[in-house]
């Protein structure tokens, strides 16, 4: 690429960063507050203040936090289940080895800490990413593919974006800072560009006015390690029309798309050949042919030898064999396109490209076999914006004013502990007073003149008051898709088991329209996890699945078949070739009732 286009890469992508990160600051900036809410920062700088001025304490009673736990174990409590099924009949066998293949992948990648982090953000920021991608230096170099969580503030996104999945994005940027240390371990490749690339550390991290006693930390909080060197990375995805041609094999109903130059350079040559109106592709099962043909033509003529013989008739009268030699064609893949063998359609298909910079210099451009974004974002309350709200935005209303009525209440019990004394003024020296107050059993002199000193005792608080903080309570876990019994509170638990298990099930209703969110997002990675194997995998593999049973399950892709001289000809499990579609099986996720199970089977 010439040096003046690698310039306008880079800077087009650091345009767009800038510009996609001021669109989204009022965004980030709730979602910073909102992570914080979450792990007790609840008041902010000036409300903190001004209770400790008054003699009470800024106290926290995180609701919130147990909430999202709860929510977070329910919909990870089992792995899911990966279903694939084939669009031609050429790919069937093929499906079942992809449904596994994808276990595969999540068990490699640790999938369940990823989902974990995933729908963490998914409650807590309102949006989650997982990311498809291959890992080309794992399996012994072989190549894996994987899936990976992001963190959302990382991610930058078109602000025009109204799609759920942002299928409409002009362009997704995840972008963040590294040292050049951290570059050149992660694309050691090129190590030469990344020492020469110019950079610094600026945070993009937004500044939120929570009272911050230091005990919580985030990567912003850190800030630039001192020594060391800092450059800012830019992963950016964009979608791009591109012009295929799509063949279709008649005879061996085999479907390829293919760019322009494997089109013209490799695929109108490669040779074939018709023997006895059978068309075949392989040299070896076209020499194979051709030896079964003259067999079978000897053994025809052997037979009517014999047959002659028994008849009567005299051998010499009996005609020599003809010659074995079968009706062999030696033709091309475009000799077939014009006999109407092949059918070939030029088309137009979008796929995704990939550009990573580092700092000023761009390492590299690659277009990915996928149509959609490998990153795959997980939208809690979508606001057909890239901005979606999070459930904690919606309650933290409910929680401050939980903590203001428990403030409230402990302001109480200390007034309440430290009785307030009415002295007419000038009967008695007040610091004699205050000192002999608090011994017990000594006796107090006072002028009665004015009258005695009156104790003054605090209003008691009303009872309704404590329902209203447990109130508020409930509101937070309903919000959130949860109940006191789903929680494990025997309270609130019915007097039968089985109205127990019918409530358990019922309560999960709710949490399954967050269900329905998680299992799309891993369906759409499920689709370009696989196109990500059908470029990776091209080679002979073998790999195992651990079943939830502990049983182990092996499989074999693009096994290739070799005859007693170890020539190839055939593939079995060839990933390459076939479209598929995926889905994940609805509540796979979810925790299972192991009575309610046991009832059923029996």
């Amino acid at each position: 690429m010439a040096n003046s286009t690698k310039s306008s890469v880079v800077d087009e992508t650091k345009n767009l960063y800038d510009i996609y990160r001021q669109r989204r600051e009022t965004w980030a900036k709730q979602a910073k507050e909102d992570r914080e809410f979450r792990l007790g920062r609840q008041w902010t700088k000036a409300q903190a203040d001004a209770l400790e001025a008054r003699g009470q304490a800024p106290i926290v009673i995180n609701r919130i936090h147990p909430a999202v736990e709860t929510a977070k174990a329910m919909l990870t409590a089992n792995r899911p289940s990966f279903r694939c099924s084939p669009r031609e009949d050429s790919d069937k066998k093929v499906a079942n080895v992809l449904s596994a293949l994808l276990a595969y992948s999540y068990d490699i990648s640790d999938g369940r800490n990823v989902v974990r982090e995933a729908v963490d953000d998914y409650y807590v920021s309102g949006l989650g990413y997982i990311m498809a991608y291959q890992d080309p230096s794992a399996d012994d170099g072989k190549g894996e593919v994987k899936i990976t969580d992001i963190d959302p503030m990382d991610v930058f996104v078109d602000p025009n974006a109204r799609h759920r999945f942002f299928d409409d994005a002009e362009n997704i940027i995840i972008s963040r800072q590294f040292t050049k240390e951290q570059a050149t371990k992660l694309y050691p490749m090129y190590a030469s560009k990344i020492k020469n690339a110019g950079g610094s550390y600026n945070d993009d991290r937004p500044i939120t006015q929570r009272k911050d006693s230091g005990e919580i930390q985030f990567p912003e909080d850190i800030g630039m390690v001192p020594e060391s060197d800092y450059i800012r990375g830019y992963e950016r995805y964009y979608k791009m029309e591109m012009e295929k041609y799509r063949t279709f094999e008649r005879w061996s109903k085999k479907e390829e798309l293919l760019d322009e130059e494997e089109y013209l350079s490799n695929y109108i040559v490669r040779p074939a050949w018709v023997i006895e109106g059978q068309i075949l592709t392989d040299s070896i099962s076209a020499a194979q042919m051709v030896q079964m043909t003259k067999e079978r033509a000897t053994k025809q003529h052997q037979q009517k030898v014999q047959q002659m013989l028994n008849e009567g008739y005299d051998p010499e009268t009996i005609p020599p064999p003809q010659a074995m030699e079968p009706n062999i064609e030696e033709i091309t893949f475009g000799d077939l396109i014009e006999r109407g063998e092949i059918e070939v359609v030029q088309v137009t298909v979008r796929r995704c490209c990939q550009v990573v910079v580092m700092g000023d210099k761009l390492l590299y451009e690659r277009v990915l076999p996928c149509e959609d974004y490998p990153i795959v974002p997980i939208v809690n309350i979508h606001t057909r914006t890239p901005y979606p709200t999070s459930d904690i935005r919606m309650v933290r209303g409910v929680q401050e004013y939980i903590n203001k009525t428990r403030s409230l209440i402990i302001a109480h019990a200390t007034t309440s502990t430290n009785t307030k004394i009415l002295v007419p003024e000038g009967s008695v020296d007040m610091s004699e007073f205050e000192q002999k107050w608090a011994q017990p059993g000594v006796a107090i002199p006072y002028d009665p003149t004015d009258g005695p000193p009156v104790p003054v005792q605090p209003s008691p608080l009303p009872n309704e008051l404590y329902n209203n903080e447990q109130t508020a309570k409930s509101d937070i876990d309903h919000a959130l898709g949860l109940y006191e019994m789903m929680m494990g509170n025997s309270q609130a638990a019915p007097q039968t088991y089985k109205a127990t298990i019918s409530l358990d099930e019922f309560g999960q209703r709710k949490i399954k329209s967050k269900l329905a969110d998680i299992e799309s997002a891993l369906t759409r990675v499920g689709k370009v996890a696989i196109s990500l194997m059908q470029q990776l995998y091209t080679s002979e593999k073998i790999f195992r699945v651990i079943q939830p049973n502990n049983s182990m399950s092996e499989y074999i892709v693009n096994k290739r078949l070799v005859d007693d001289k170890a020539q190839e000809i055939k593939v079995i499990n060839d990933m390459t070739i076939g479209k598929y579609d995926v889905i994940v099986v609805a509540g796979s996720t979810l925790p299972s009732n192991r009575y309610a199970e046991l009832e059923f089977y029996m």
